[in-house]
């Protein structure tokens, strides 16, 4: 797709709708299309590489297969722009492009674009999240993420969201109004922290064996879970040129279980916050979004670890994949002008 051309006449609108993240991106727009692809953004080294892959730039899995020829950049860590600099900035319009291109825009449509982005970015970043969709989009909202989950799904009063994404977990309470900077926090011992320690622990336990952040990030997305389980986790890894099969069960549980301390002392801590006589209405509709809902068991983990403080309902959402994306699309659709910023 080339940058978008200006159309203040078209006379049909394109809402889209994108969830920006750390691990990975989606779009879904008001033409049907529903699209995602993991947060890697990479360049061919080389001449070499170019004649290999044919390409200028790669997105996602197909980046992450051929990293070994690329300059490959995650632009967003724990939910920002990494270290602002102009190939990170360049990694982000690059994968905005790319996933206005999934959206299948016309030429002939005024683009109306609402991007979610984790808390830490929506205050750090604005500025150069908007810069990366000027070129692709007439009109502009910035979201935060969890507020976006809490839209599309009706859970706009006496509720609570947690984004468990790969660089931060975003809260958000949701009261009825649009949630302000005292009703979000965001933390970063997230998914990327759970691979680093989880890299760590195998690491240390097998120390002649061969792991690496990737092969460990698809391992948790595998094989994740908290609380108890009824079968082993094992690995095949190479040691001295050949596979070796190791029980990481352990591992994977200890890991996992490390962000449930932090996710319940924020809880406890916003909750504690809210107006008195609606708090258990709170306590009964805290919803788990992001890659991390779908560790398992961890929805019935964070009930119990609640429990001390009373009694609790935490529900994980249906489509972890594009429920930010499909509640900034579902934004876009209801946001009247004024909350529009103007992109020409």
């Amino acid at each position: 797709m080339p940058p978008k051309k200006k159309t203040k006449e078209a006379t049909e609108i394109l809402y889209v709708g994108v969830d920006l993240g750390t691990s990975r991106s989606a779009v879904s727009a008001s033409n049907e299309k529903r699209q995602w692809v993991e947060s890697y953004v990479g360049w061919p080294r080389d001449f070499v590489s170019r004649k290999l892959l044919g390409k200028p730039v790669l997105f996602g899995e197909e980046a992450l297969k051929n990293r070994m020829a690329l300059t490959l950049v995650r632009p967003l860590e724990y939910g920002v722009i990494r270290d602002g600099t102009a190939r990170e900035e360049e990694a982000i319009r690059e994968l905005i492009h790319h996933l206005m291109g999934l959206a299948e825009a016309g030429e002939d449509k005024a683009i109306y674009a609402a991007v979610g982005v984790p808390a830490e970015a929506l205050k750090v970043n604005k500025l150069a999240i908007r810069d990366a969709v000027r070129e692709f989009a007439d009109s502009l909202m910035v979201v935060s993420e969890p507020f976006a989950v809490a839209y599309g799904l009706g859970a706009l009063n006496n509720a609570m969201i947690i984004d468990i994404g790969a660089g931060t977990v975003d809260f958000c309470v949701m009261h009825g109004t649009m949630p302000g900077e005292e009703d979000q926090r965001t933390l970063t011992t997230a998914g990327d922290y759970i691979d680093r320690q989880l890299y760590d622990r195998l690491s240390e336990k097998y120390p002649n064996a061969k792991f690496s952040l990737p092969y460990v990030r698809k391992l948790k997305e595998e094989h994740g879970f908290v609380g108890e389980t009824k079968g082993k986790v094992t690995v095949k890894v190479p040691v001295e040129g050949k596979f070796v099969e190791y029980e990481v069960t352990e591992e994977v549980r200890q890991a996992c279980e490390r962000i449930l301390p932090p996710i319940v002392e924020t809880t406890i801590d916003l909750i504690s916050r809210y107006e008195p006589e609606f708090q258990e209405q709170v306590r009964r509709n805290i919803y788990l979004a992001g890659g991390g809902s779908q560790i398992k068991g961890i929805a019935t983990a964070l009930e119990e670890a609640l429990r001390e403080y009373g009694s609790f309902k935490v529900s994980t959402v249906e489509d972890p994949l594009f429920a930010g994306a499909d509640g900034a699309l579902a934004l876009a659709r209801d946001m009247p002008e004024e909350y529009w910023e103007d992109m020409s």
